[in-house]
């Protein structure tokens, strides 16, 4: 992490909604989302505010070495949105504790304010990471032979 990486980081992160990030379109196996009303799914809203908030931190990390996955969120969906939308995620870096990392999220969709809360997010050595996870699937397969 470089020693840009504090809080009072902010950044504001924009993308039109497409029919693809609704509800129908997060799960296609289940046949209960195939109901739904075609409205951005909060899973991907919370893909979204995650991606605006890498985006906020990726020049204060030794990208792509450094990375951060998100580990907590605390977010209300206040709000429906049509595909065709854009939706505007502002975040804001309000802690730095070591490796963990919490944000402040809002986003828009230019009618309505359609989510608000907290992001927690932990800066990763993506090699380091990325081995621990192999280790992982290769116990688990192998304690099922």
């Amino acid at each position: 992490m470089k020693d840009t990486l504090k809080p009072g980081i902010e950044h504001q992160f924009s993308f039109r909604l497409p029919d693809s990030k609704t509800v129908p379109a997060l799960y296609p196996e289940s046949a209960e989302f195939q109901e739904m009303p075609e409205v951005f799914a909060t899973g991907f809203m919370v893909g979204f505010l995650e991606w605006a908030c890498i985006d906020a931190i990726k020049p204060h990390l030794n990208w792509p070495d450094e990375q951060s996955l998100g580990t907590h969120i605390n977010v209300s969906h206040t709000a429906a949105t049509p595909p065709g939308l854009l939706v505007t995620a502002r975040v804001k870096l309000i802690e730095v504790n070591g490796r963990r990392l919490v944000f402040e999220v809002e986003a828009d969709d230019g009618v309505d304010i359609i989510a608000a809360g907290t992001h927690e997010r932990f800066v990763i050595d993506r090699d380091r990471f990325n081995q621990k996870i192999r280790n992982k699937a290769a116990a688990a397969f192998t304690d099922k032979i």
